[in-house]
């Protein structure tokens, strides 16, 4: 008897109908984080991105396992579009570092099974934000020979090996640092930046023309 193959959108759909986030809290710190990630690893070989799947394991039945890590780092693999993080075509390089941003709808035993999941998995680093309590704790560890070492809010101010961002609580809420000591931005702000870069970037091009210079030749 001769099996059909099971198509590749059955076997690793690109959405796992759950949405991206509950409340307008939970959406706008799970934006915040990956614009302001996708800011510092502007250039660099990194992939950023919200509520994408990540698919570990290639298989031939379904399901497939998979997380929808609200923010996802992965140092090595390039930015990019991409339906979900299938790891086996991204040279098999995991997440090294996810956030979880709760909502009121989580419960302690769906972050216990995110936390294993991360963990077998070969996350280093895994940091959880209830943004109505202030309640945060971290899972972070060298390697994945490693145990974890927890990390909370009484750790603070502790910056991440991985990112090298720092992370302190003040009275109204969790507060994350640039290395260089500069508070994560509002998005709009980081959008904002970029478009007048873009603008002044074509400026220069088109006085460049107008000298006779083609500045792709530069």
């Amino acid at each position: 008897m001769v099996q059909t193959p099971i198509e590749p959108q059955v076997l690793y759909p690109d959405s796992d109908g759950k949405p991206m986030a509950d409340n307008t809290v939970q959406y706008r710190w799970i934006v915040r984080l990956v614009a302001n990630l996708k800011h510092l690893f502007k250039g660099q070989t990194v992939f950023v991105a919200g509520d994408l799947l990540w698919y570990p394991l290639q298989v031939t039945v379904p399901p497939a396992p998979a997380q929808a890590p609200d923010v996802m780092v992965v140092l090595g693999r390039p930015d990019g579009d991409r339906g979900s993080y299938k790891q086996w075509e991204e040279d098999n390089i995991p997440p090294q570092v996810v956030f979880e941003i709760l909502s009121p709808t989580n419960s302690a035993r769906e972050m216990l099974h995110k936390q294993s999941f991360y963990q077998e998995h070969g996350v280093l680093e895994m940091f959880f934000y209830d943004p109505d309590s202030y309640d945060f704790w971290g899972l972070v560890r060298p390697d994945r020979n490693h145990d974890f070492v927890p990390v909370t809010a009484l750790n603070f101010p502790w910056t991440s090996p991985t990112l090298g961002i720092r992370f302190e609580m003040f009275a109204d809420g969790l507060a994350v640092f640039y290395p260089s000591g500069e508070p994560f931005k509002d998005p709009n702000v980081i959008f904002a930046e970029r478009d007048q870069a873009q603008q002044e970037r074509d400026r220069a091009f088109a006085k460049l023309r107008e000298l006779g210079i083609d500045p792709t030749q530069l």
